[in-house]
């Protein structure tokens, strides 16, 4: 039999909610409530592009020049994004995840990264995916079992998805006070209000042409402590994202840059602990010390 490109496939559900979490990556491929999906994802047979579904670890976003400084040593990581020169979204989404436990509605993944150049840590990883009558929940764990301080962020990057054919015609809200310019090979170059920009939706509006690839912080978070962004279709269909404390960075990605048939299907939000570039500017990084560990959930709601 022909391997798939995303490796193993664990299937859970809990009513009529389904996912699919893959082996390379660990990643999340699929997920619907009924026929009715609620990311865009990718076929069994398909690389995954975009980084849809993967998690984005020990960095999110872009290191510029792959080139940052840590405990007074300067590294340099590989050039994953080789057209804009940058290091993008970590180290862990193109290698094979283990099964750590698996049950009808929850599937946890674990991955160890080792030291390499440019990140000479050991950390282990570990994603629990589970499904509830209130949609998906995520949470992402991370252990310094290194003898030295290790600098860690996080990231996820689903796509969220209404039944409309693009999301031009669809609403969104996202509960932000302030977003982060950047250059155009995204590195952050400031941090503005919202507020008189074509980039506030605090206010649920419609996206339309807006090409938008940008980090959104200072959020509104509801009692329970957590952000929540909404894509509302033209049909009143609607999904959310939402992220807990931990993930005080949220990356809305219109999708212009995809290939075409994929462009602007589905929205991009990724909810990350730091902001782009954080390992050259500190802003939010983590510094784990040997044997602590970082947590952090997110998940996606039915609207």
């Amino acid at each position: 039999m022909t391997a798939l490109p995303s490796g193993e496939q664990y299937e859970i559900s809990s009513g009529a909610l389904r996912a699919t979490v893959v082996e390379v990556g660990g990643a999340l491929r699929t997920l619907h409530v009924g026929d009715r999906p609620l990311l865009d994802g990718y076929p069994p047979e398909a690389i995954c592009t975009g980084a849809r579904g993967q998690s984005l670890l020990p960095w999110p976003n872009r290191v510029d020049g792959g080139r940052y400084s840590f405990a007074g040593t300067r590294r340099q990581l590989a050039l994953t994004e080789p057209d804009r020169g940058n290091a993008i979204h970590g180290l862990a989404r193109w290698v094979p995840w283990q099964v750590l436990a698996r049950a009808a509605d929850r599937v946890t993944m674990g991955y160890r990264i080792h030291p390499q150049p440019g990140y000479p840590h050991t950390v282990e990883l570990r994603i629990d995916y589970r499904l509830s009558g209130d949609g998906l929940d995520v949470q992402t764990t991370a252990t310094n079992t290194g003898p030295e301080p290790a600098p860690f962020g996080a990231g996820a990057h689903p796509y969220l998805r209404v039944a409309a054919a693009t999301i031009d015609d669809a609403r969104l809200h996202v509960p932000a006070a302030r977003w982060l310019l950047t250059d155009d090979r995204g590195i952050p170059t400031d941090l503005a209000p919202v507020a008189g920009s074509p980039y506030d939706f605090r206010e649920p509006r419609r996206i339309g042409d807006l090409h938008i690839d940008y980090a959104y912080t200072e959020l509104d978070r509801d009692p329970d402590g957590r952000a929540r962004l909404t894509l509302t279709g033209p049909a009143g269909e609607s999904v959310r994202l939402w992220q807990d404390p931990s993930y005080p960075w949220l990356e809305v990605f219109t999708g212009d840059t995809l290939p075409m048939e994929e462009r602007r299907r589905g929205l991009g939000v990724e909810p990350m602990s730091c902001p782009p570039n954080a390992f050259v500017s500190g802003t939010d990084v983590v510094t784990l010390a040997p044997g602590q560990s970082w947590t952090g959930s997110w998940g996606v709601e039915v609207g």
